[in-house]
């Protein structure tokens, strides 16, 4: 099963036929076991990572530490559920360290992004506070290269 997952988890358009092939499985085992995987949310969907530098469609996303006070019999759970219900929203983790959030957030501009936090994050009750940080660059997202490899465009002298 291990194999599996990390077959689909780093090239999800891979064919069944193939994940089969590879782990000399057949077909229909392979068919049964991603079917369960699935309903046991250990499969929890398939996603494509996209450039999106090189799309004419302007996109913003931000890395948002949020300070919270957790609720009495629920701690954390209750606000990240709330959080996570955010269309601007991508993911939420629990973390260690100074904050208790980090929530990825996505939106046409900064100035989206800003509004989204301004107005619907920090006035979420028990949110203390926020640090929003605009991501400028890329270079590598799930595992994948996303830039392209520099020229070295340096003139060569020798002495």
């Amino acid at each position: 099963m291990k194999k599996l997952l990390e077959l689909i988890e780093h090239n999800a358009k891979m064919s069944v036929e193939e994940i089969a092939d590879e782990l000399g499985e057949t077909v229909n085992e392979i068919v049964s076991i991603i079917a369960e995987l699935e309903n046991k949310k250990v499969i929890c969907g398939y996603d494509t990572i996209i450039n999106w530098d090189k799309v004419t469609e302007e996109k913003c996303n931000a890395l948002i530490e949020v300070k919270v006070t957790p609720q009495r019999g629920t701690g954390f759970d209750r606000i990240a559920n709330r959080i996570s219900r955010f269309d601007e929203v991508d993911s939420v983790y629990l973390m260690s360290g100074t904050y208790d959030f980090m929530v990825i957030v996505n939106g046409k501009s900064m100035k989206e992004v800003s509004s989204f936090v301004f107005n619907k994050l920090a006035t979420i009750e028990y949110i203390n506070s926020t640090a929003t940080h605009f991501v400028l660059k890329k270079y590598k997202d799930h595992g994948v290269q996303i830039q392209d490899k520099l020229e070295d465009k340096r003139t060569s002298v020798i002495l």
